[in-house]
């Protein structure tokens, strides 16, 4: 389960079925090493829990 202080870069790595998320939510850089989700959203004026439990859906569907 991802949380605010997921970091971005270890999110996609272990789970690059977000990918899709990060798109839809318009963020297309995910390369950052040093961000966690919650200060990249925030930075992009997305609503960090909502893109949390977008990510955290595609994790569980991506499980099943």
């Amino acid at each position: 389960m991802l949380t605010k202080d997921t970091g971005i870069i270890d999110a996609v790595q272990n789970h690059p079925e977000i990918l899709e998320v990060f798109a839809e939510y318009g963020l297309g850089c995910v390369a950052s090493h040093f961000e966690s989700i919650g200060q990249g959203a925030a930075a992009h004026g997305i609503d960090v829990d909502a893109f949390i439990a977008d990510c955290n859906k595609a994790i569980e569907a991506e499980k099943k």
